[in-house]
C-alpha cells in the first residue's frame, strides 16, 4: 500500500479534546480532510459546534460535544455515547490543556490542582474511557499533546504546574504504550514549541517575549498549529503503525540545542 493510502483515515472515528480552537481545531480539520469522522469536543459547546460546522461545510464528517475533561461523570458520558453511536472509537487526541503562568511561591494549591485536573487527570480519564472501546476491538491509537516544557526546564518564565503535567504526560505515554501494546493500541505524544494559539495569545502580546522565544528556536520562527496537527495525524494513522511510546518534538529545533 502506498504511503498516501496509509495516511488516509477513511472510516476512522477520531475524538479530539480541546478541539474548539488552536491545535485541536487544526487537527480536527486535518483528520476530517483525510476521511475521518471527527468528534469535536471542547469545554465550550459553541466553539465545538463552530468547528464541526466548518468541517461539514468543507465536505467532511463531524459531530460536536461539550466536554470538560476535568468532569469525570461528563467525560465518561460523552465518550460512551460516542462509542455507542459510532460503534467504536479508533483515535483519541488528548489535546485539552491549560496553564498557570506564575512563580511557584505565588501559585496556590487550587490553581495547581486545576492544571493537574485538566492536563493530566483529564487525559488519563479520556484514555481510560476511550480505551475501553479500543480494547474491545483490539486496535486504536492515542496521541497526547505534551509540550517542549515537558522535556526541558523552561527558563523564559515560570509555569510550574504546566511543566509538571506535561512532563508527566511524556512518561505516562511510555507507560500506557507498554501496557496496551500487546492489545493492539498504540500510544504516542507530540511536544510542540510555541505556536500562535489562544493559549499563547497573552504571552506573545509582549514583543520582548516573542523575540526571546524566536532567539531560542533554531528555525527562527513560531511553530504553526498546522505543523503540530500534521504530526498528530501521522502518529494516529497507519503510516506510524510501528511507532508507540514516542514523544515527537515539533519545536523548530528547540530541544536539539
Amino acid at each position: 500500500m502506498a504511503l498516501a493510502a496509509r495516511l488516509r483515515l477513511d472510516g476512522r472515528v477520531a475524538l479530539i479534546t480541546g478541539a474548539g480552537s488552536g491545535i485541536g481545531r487544526e487537527t480536527a480539520h486535518t483528520m476530517a480532510s483525510l476521511g475521518a469522522h471527527v468528534v469535536v469536543t471542547d469545554a465550550s459547546r459553541q466553539a465545538a459546534a463552530s468547528v464541526a460546522q466548518e468541517i461539514a461545510a468543507a465536505g467532511g464528517r463531524a459531530e460536536a460535544h461539550e466536554l470538560d475533561v476535568s468532569d469525570e461523570t461528563g467525560t465518561a458520558r460523552v465518550i460512551h455515547a460516542v462509542a455507542d453511536l459510532q460503534g467504536r472509537i479508533d483515535i483519541l487526541v488528548n489535546n485539552a490543556g491549560i496553564g498557570a503562568r506564575m512563580p511557584s511561591e505565588e501559585l496556590d494549591t487550587a490553581a495547581w490542582e486545576r492544571v493537574i485536573a485538566v492536563n493530566m487527570t483529564g487525559a488519563f480519564r479520556c484514555a481510560r474511557e476511550a480505551g475501553k472501546s479500543m480494547l474491545a476491538t483490539g486496535r486504536g491509537s492515542i496521541v497526547n499533546v505534551a509540550s517542549i516544557m515537558g522535556l526541558v526546564g523552561g527558563g523564559l518564565y515560570p509555569n510550574p504546574a504546566y511543566q509538571a503535567t506535561k512532563g508527566a504526560l511524556v512518561n505516562w505515554t511510555r507507560a500506557l504504550a507498554l501496557e496496551w501494546a500487546a492489545r493492539g493500541i498504540r500510544v504516542n505524544a507530540v511536544a510542540p514549541a510555541f505556536a500562535r494559539t489562544p493559549l499563547t495569545t497573552k504571552l506573545l502580546a509582549d514583543p520582548a517575549m516573542e523575540q526571546a522565544i524566536l532567539a531560542n528556536t533554531p528555525l527562527g520562527r513560531l511553530i504553526e498549529p498546522r505543523e503540530v496537527a500534521d504530526a498528530i495525524t501521522f502518529l494516529a494513522g497507519d503510516a506510524a503503525s510501528g511507532i508507540t511510546g514516542v514523544t515527537l518534538p515539533v519545536d523548530g529545533g528547540w530541544t536539539a540545542r
